[in-house]
C-alpha cells in the first residue's frame, strides 16, 4: 500500500476561508470529508488527519503557519513519515490558470507563490506532484491584495464545481496516475 501525503496550501483562521488563496484548504476540506479522514489533529504544525482510502495510506495536512511558511510543516511531515517529494501532492491556487480550471503538473517552479517558494526553500526538490486549482489573476493592481480577496458571489456560485473537479482529479491522481490525470483535467473548465 502506497503513502501519500496530501497537503492543501492556504491561511489559518476565518478571516481567510473563502479567500482564493485559500483555494488548497477548501478543495483538502471537500476531499477528506469525502474519504472519511478528518483534518483535526493538531500536528507538523498544521491541522493532520491519516486513514486508508482507495489502496492507499494517505496523510492529509493544511499547515497552520500561513502560506509563506508552508514548506517547514510540509518538511516536517515528510521526515517523520521517511517520505520523500515523490510522495507528495500539493493543491494550491494558482494566479496563471483562468478561474474555474485546473491543472495537475508534477515539477516545476514557484511562479511567485509564496507557498511553493517555500516548499523550495525547505525541500530542496520540486519534484512533487500539484494540483494547481485557477483562480486567475487580476485585470491590473495588486496581486497580493487579490489572492487574499474573497472569491466573489459570482465565482461563489461555480467554487463547489471546481472543488468537486479538484477533488475527482485527485482521486484519478491516485488511481490512474499524472499522465491519465492530465489528459482527462488539464485545462477543462468547471464553471
Amino acid at each position: 500500500m502506497s503513502t501519500k501525503l496530501i497537503v492543501g496550501l492556504g491561511n489559518p483562521g476565518p478571516k481567510y476561508l473563502w479567500t482564493r488563496h485559500n483555494a488548497g484548504f477548501i478543495v483538502l476540506d471537500r476531499f477528506s470529508g469525502q474519504a472519511g479522514i478528518g483534518v483535526t489533529r493538531t500536528s507538523f504544525s498544521g491541522l493532520y488527519g491519516e486513514g486508508n482510502y482507495r489502496g492507499h495510506r494517505l496523510l492529509l495536512l493544511k499547515p497552520q503557519t500561513f502560506m509563506n511558511l508552508s514548506g517547514r510543516a510540509v518538511a516536517e511531515a515528510l521526515r517523520f513519515h521517511k517520505l520523500t517529494p515523490a510522495d507528495l501532492i500539493v493543491i494550491h491556487d494558482d494566479l496563471d490558470i483562468p478561474f474555474g480550471s485546473l491543472k495537475v503538473k508534477e515539477g516545476g517552479g514557484h511562479g511567485g507563490h509564496n507557498g511553493l517558494r517555500s516548499l523550495a526553500q525547505e525541500l530542496g526538490d520540486n519534484g512533487y506532484l500539484r494540483i494547481r486549482i485557477g483562480i486567475g489573476r487580476p485585470a491590473h493592481g495588486d496581486v497580493t491584495g487579490y489572492v487574499l480577496q474573497n472569491f466573489t458571489p459570482q465565482e461563489m456560485q461555480s467554487v463547489p464545481h471546481l472543488v468537486d473537479g479538484a477533488v475527482d482529479a485527485l482521486e484519478m491522481l491516485l488511481d490512474a496516475g499524472v499522465a491519465k490525470t492530465m489528459s482527462l483535467f488539464n485545462n477543462k473548465e468547471f464553471v
